[in-house]
C-alpha cells in the first residue's frame, strides 16, 4: 500500500503558496493594517504594484489547492461509516489545533505590545465565534468544516453520478464564479436585489464546486500523463496571467484604496482562480514517483501545524527583511516566505516530538497527516 506520492507534493506547494499570499500582503496593506491585508490597500511604488500582482496573484490557487486535496481523499465518504463517525474522526482532527492555536494569538502578542489587554479578552470571549484579531488566516477552518460537514450529504449522489452529471454540476459552477464580475459589471443579477443575496446560480457557487471537481479528477478523468500536462500548464498559465492583471491593472500607485475591489479577481471562487487551480492540479498528478521525497512527505504531514502558526514568525521576519534590513520587494517577499516556511516546518518538527503533539499541531512522531487522512492506492 503507497500513499499517493503527488498530493504530498501539492499540500506543501500550496502550503508554501499560502505564506507566500501573506508575506505579499505586508506590502499593499495601508496604515493600519495588520500582517494581513485591510479593508484599504496602499502600493507604495511601481516595483509594489509589479511584485505584489506576480506573487500573491499567482498564489491564490492556495486555498483552492487545499479543498481539492481533501476532497480526493474523502469523498465519496465510505458506505460503511455513519455521518457521526465520519464527523467526530475530522473534529478531532482538526478543531483541537485550531482552538490550541485562536489561544495563543489570543494572548501571545500581548507579550510583544502587538494587542492590549482588553483585546485580548474580546478575542478570548469570541472565540466560539469568529477567529482572533491577529489570526485572519483562521478564516479558511471555517469553510473546510462546513466542507466536512456537507460530505456526508454529497457522497451517496457522487457514488451514483454519471460523469456527464459531475460535469454539468462542474459547468454550472464554473459559471457561478463569474457573478463577482458580474456584480461589478451589471449589479444585481439573477434574482439578486438588497433582500435576497441567494442567486440563481448560489447553490451551485462556493467551494463545493471543488469537492465535485476533485472527484471527478480521480475517479472519471483517465488522460494520460502527457494530456493531463498539455492541458493543465496552459491552464495554469492563464488562470495565472488572468489572476495577477486583475489587480495590477486596477492598482493607482500611491492611492489608498477599497481591497475588496483590488482582490475581485483573487476572490479563490472566480473563474481565473479555477482554471489557475484546476490546470495546476492537473501538472501536479503528473508525477508518477512512487514515493515522494522524505522531506517532502514529513513537510505534508507538517502542512497543518506549520499553516496555524505561520502568522507568529511571518511577522517577525518581516520586520527583519522589510523594515529593518528593507530588501527591495522583488527579493522581500520570496525571501520572507521561504524562511517562514522553514522555521514553521522545524517548530512543527521539534513539537511533533512532544507527547500528545497531535492536539497541537494535528500530527507528531508516527502520526498520519490529520487534516485529511491519506488515503492509500495499491
Amino acid at each position: 500500500m503507497k500513499r499517493i506520492v503527488f498530493l504530498d507534493y501539492v499540500r506543501v506547494f500550496a502550503c508554501f503558496l499560502v505564506i507566500l499570499v501573506h508575506a505579499s500582503e505586508n506590502f499593499y496593506g495601508a496604515p493600519g493594517s495588520t500582517d494581513m491585508a485591510g479593508p484599504r490597500s496602499l502600493l507604495a511604488s511601481e516595483a509594489d504594484r509589479l511584485w505584489v500582482s506576480i506573487y500573491d496573484g499567482f498564489s491564490r490557487m492556495s486555498v483552492p489547492l487545499f479543498i481539492i486535496v481533501s476532497a480526493y481523499l474523502l469523498v465519496p465518504m465510505k458506505e460503511t461509516e455513519s455521518m457521526w463517525t465520519f464527523y467526530r474522526k475530522r473534529a478531532l482532527r482538526i478543531l483541537p489545533p485550531m482552538f490550541v492555536f485562536m489561544v495563543l494569538y489570543s494572548t501571545l502578542p500581548m507579550l510583544w505590545g502587538q494587542i492590549d489587554a482588553e483585546t485580548s479578552l474580546t478575542d478570548l470571549s469570541r472565540i466560539l465565534l469568529n477567529f482572533p484579531t491577529l489570526a485572519g488566516h483562521l478564516w479558511f477552518m471555517y469553510p473546510l468544516i462546513s466542507i466536512y460537514m456537507f460530505i456526508p450529504m454529497i457522497s451517496p449522489w457522487l457514488r451514483k453520478a454519471k460523469p456527464r452529471e459531475e460535469l454539468f454540476f462542474i459547468a454550472v459552477f464554473a459559471l457561478s464564479t463569474c457573478m463577482p464580475f458580474m456584480a461589478r459589471w451589471f449589479g444585481e443579477v439573477w434574482g439578486q436585489c438588497f433582500w435576497n443575496e441567494y442567486h440563481m446560480l448560489w447553490y451551485f457557487s462556493g467551494y463545493l464546486g471543488y469537492v465535485v471537481l476533485a472527484h471527478y479528477i480521480r475517479v472519471h478523468l483517465t488522460w494520460s500523463r502527457a494530456r493531463r500536462l498539455a492541458v493543465g500548464l496552459p491552464a495554469m498559465l492563464i488562470g495565472a496571467a488572468a489572476t495577477i492583471l486583475s489587480f495590477y491593472v486596477q492598482v493607482e500607485v500611491g492611492t489608498i484604496q477599497p481591497t475588496p475591489e483590488l482582490e475581485i479577481g483573487w476572490s479563490f471562487c472566480t473563474l481565473n482562480c479555477l482554471v489557475l487551480t484546476a490546470g495546476c492540479f492537473l501538472v501536479f498528478s503528473c508525477i508518477g514517483e512512487s514515493a515522494a521525497n522524505p522531506v517532502i512527505t514529513e513537510t505534508s504531514k507538517l502542512s497543518y501545524g506549520m499553516y496555524l502558526m505561520h502568522i507568529f514568525w511571518l511577522g517577525y521576519w518581516v520586520s527583519v527583511i522589510k523594515v529593518d534590513l528593507q530588501v527591495p520587494v522583488a527579493g522581500a517577499i520570496p525571501l520572507i516566505a521561504v524562511v517562514t516556511f522553514v522555521c514553521c516546518f522545524l517548530t512543527a518538527k521539534v513539537i511533533s516530538y512532544v507527547p500528545g503533539s497531535k492536539w497541537i499541531i494535528g500530527a507528531g512522531k508516527g502520526f498520519p497527516d490529520l487534516v485529511s487522512a491519506q488515503r492509500t492506492a495499491a
